[in-house]
């Protein structure tokens, strides 16, 4: 291997790598040669197919804790961050929309002041080429909880499902790999595994050997220390990229009357010295909404209102905070967005020009919309939907009251609405 001369060694107790690990582990800009060891780690993954950009963001959040245990254990391991592309949700025609960097929705430098991560294709020039010496498919066990006993567990075993990935003729596997044709991985085994991402640091360092190791799946893994320091930590520096967020303060200021001066949401673009006390945001004078739609509604979710429900509540919730603009978001479609902008002719989207669109994809007006929604006077969400939970942490990170912030429609005829729970920001 170029970096290393190591082989995959699968559960027989291959070495285990040290490296010295004192200090900070590189700043951006440096080059690949300096940046490592001469036995830099490579960890890649992948998250199930149908996932939305959301649930996407947390599970980086788990293997960025991964990370964390294994250099704490003096081995150079580095995140490779996985290009985003043909998700669910980004239902936009016309537009390419695979293979995009991560820096095109979020500050690399800022993400990197709390781990070591690189972009796909810095891993592929650096690895020398779009090889992967292992892939790991998660999966739980097929007999489930063992007498209903939860434990902590990773074993070796078949695959439950049909593999994703397919022998080429020179005995590579194939698959998606984030669009990327040409990568291929040398092994895929699949495991169960039932507990928390750290579970997967003792494999990591005690029975593999190879040098870039890609979790498939990796959402299988639960959250180390979900709500705590370490949690926050990473989720306060996955800062969204400038152009968005300019985008975003330019459509507050022309259509909501709102700046950070007037709204008391002054931002620092050093995420390590943004601290903002609960309850000093103010806000824009304007109510946000998140209305998810579409698979929601599907699913007949007894906790989402019918969109007369919806403008009955918002109308109620302008009226009590004396607001009067609403700015939504929402996945409605064409004929649910008429109607809405009908019922409620006060309100504002961001809509995107198609050149706009093109340049920020669907993930950007995502995140134009949260950032929107994040600086509103009060917010009211969706039920469980991560898109709303993003949104919770980011107002969390802006200082606001949270009585502002943990809200959620109820469903016409639900009994017991109960509002989501305030996960306190830990510094």
């Amino acid at each position: 291997h170029p970096v290393c001369g190591l082989v995959s060694n699968w559960f027989q107790g291959g070495h285990q790598l040290s490296a010295s690990n004192s200090g900070p582990w590189w700043r951006p800009g440096q080059s690949a040669e300096s940046r490592f060891s001469s036995c830099g780690r490579y960890l890649l993954y992948d998250v199930n197919p149908p996932e939305g950009f959301n649930l996407r963001r947390d599970v980086y959040i788990r293997l960025a804790s991964l990370i964390k245990t294994l250099r704490k254990n003096g081995d150079d391991w580095v995140l490779v961050l996985p290009p985003w592309g043909r998700l669910y949700h980004w239902q936009s025609p016309n537009i390419h929309q695979i293979r995009i960097p991560w820096g095109e929705f979020f500050s690399l430098t800022s993400l990197q002041a709390n781990v070591p991560v690189i972009e796909y294709e810095e891993f592929i020039s650096e690895n020398g080429g779009p090889f992967i010496d292992q892939v790991l498919v998660l999966q739980n066990y097929a007999e489930g909880w063992t007498d209903g006993k939860w434990e902590e567990k990773v074993d070796e075993r078949p695959c439950i499902e049909k593999l994703m990935y397919s022998k080429d003729k020179q005995s590579f596997y194939r698959g998606w790999f984030w669009g990327y044709e040409d990568t291929r991985a040398r092994h895929v085994t699949c495991l169960s595994a039932q507990g928390h991402a750290s579970i997967m640091a003792p494999i990591l360092q005690k029975n593999i050997t190879a040098t870039s190791v890609m979790l498939d799946r990796a959402e299988t893994l639960l959250h180390d220390h979900y709500a705590g320091k370490d949690y926050w930590d990473t989720r306060r520096s996955m800062v969204f990229a400038k152009h968005l967020r300019l985008i975003g303060d330019e459509f507050r200021k022309k259509h909501l009357n709102s700046t950070d001066e007037m709204d008391r949401t002054i931002y620092n673009e050093d995420w390590t010295r943004m601290k903002a006390k609960l309850g000093t945001a103010k806000g824009g004078p304007y109510l946000a909404v998140h209305l998810r739609r579409k698979d929601f509604i599907w699913g007949h979710r007894e906790d989402v209102p019918s969109l007369k429900g919806a403008v009955k509540k918002i109308h109620s919730l302008m009226k009590k905070h004396n607001l009067g603009q609403v700015f939504i978001a929402t996945d409605a479609d064409e004929e649910e967005s008429r109607e809405l902008k009908r019922l409620l002719p006060e309100s504002v989207r961001f809509e995107p020009s198609a050149e706009d669109l093109d340049l920020f994809k669907d993930g950007g007006v995502a995140i134009i919309d949260q950032w929107i929604c994040a600086h509103a006077r009060f917010f009211i969400g969706t039920s469980v939907s991560t898109f709303s939970f993003r949104i919770h942490e980011e107002r969390e990170i802006l200082g606001f009251d949270p009585k502002t912030t943990y809200n959620r429609f109820c469903g016409d005829k639900e009994k017991d609405c109960e509002q989501p729970t305030h996960w306190k920001i830990v510094y």
